[in-house]
């Protein structure tokens, strides 16, 4: 099985990337399933049902979210009646949606799972014992299963992939926006990834306007933040796994510029 991992959408520009690259992406990689951070698409803070479906008549198969998940009033309005989608799991027992789901593309099956950091990040359930428990059920019926680790610690994400080494088929970490140098395969069978990276404005600072950023760390007074504009860029990963053993065969990083690629 191929899986084709794409990080966090960021706003309309993001969404403008994510439409016209995942023709090129679909030819060059051929992937069975198509996951997305989705938890900034709407204007960089959360998501709307209308975004998710747009999302998923490109091509998607899931999406996942993050500590932004409930930004938009308009997620409570469909959350609980979408499969494919799913917000971390160690969110506290009775928050609306789910925190994993198993989706379907080309013929195929995959297990996600999200969940959500501790470290720098709002107080939640624990992420380590929330994997275990969700991990170890869907082992018993699924052998290819992605982890989406939305955290902002980097200790954290290595963390997660060591602990479930030889049980997730891919470790994909999300929520900083900027792409990691460290994928590789663990001794365990499992893909790793710190950070996928983000698909959005690419002179902004982590996809907002560069000016209101750097004003909040110059005065340190309450600023409000907006998507830039401009020129996009994408990253993701692709990941090879092998479906008689969950395993993962291969990792490759994807990193795309607008007006600095061209299609093969």
């Amino acid at each position: 099985m191929k899986v084709l991992f794409i990080g966090d959408i960021v706003g309309n520009v993001g969404r403008k990337a994510l439409k016209e690259n995942l023709p090129y992406l679909k030819s060059k990689y051929k992937p069975h399933v198509i996951i997305v951070n989705g938890e900034n698409a709407a204007a960089g803070r959360g998501i709307t049902g209308a975004i998710a479906n747009e999302f998923f008549n490109w091509g998607v198969h899931g999406i996942t979210l993050g500590n932004h998940t409930w930004d938009n009033k308009d997620i409570f309005d469909f959350i609980d009646d979408e499969p494919r989608m799913i917000r971390p799991a160690n969110f506290p027992p009775g928050t609306p949606g789910r925190g994993y789901t198993v989706v379907k593309g080309e013929g195929k099956e995959l297990a996600i799972v999200n969940l959500q950091g501790r470290t720098f990040l709002p107080a939640i359930d624990c992420p380590f014992r929330a994997a275990d428990e969700i991990v170890d059920e869907l082992r018993k019926n699924y052998k290819c299963i992605l982890v989406d680790m939305h955290a902002e610690a980097t200790s954290e994400k290595i963390a997660m992939g060591w602990h479930l080494d030889g049980r997730a088929s891919f470790v994909v970490g999300t929520h900083t926006h900027v792409q990691s140098n460290d994928e590789r395969i663990l001794p365990g069978g499992t893909a790793y990834l710190t950070d996928a990276g983000m698909v959005g404005p690419r002179d902004g600072i982590l996809g907002m306007e560069r000016e209101a950023v750097l004003r909040k760390f110059y005065t340190q007074l309450p600023v409000r933040f907006v998507v830039d504009d401009g020129k996009w860029h994408f990253h993701g990963a692709v990941v090879d796994i092998d479906e008689a053993t969950g395993a993962a065969t291969r990792i490759e990083k994807i990193r795309l510029m607008e007006d600095e690629w061209r299609m093969e």
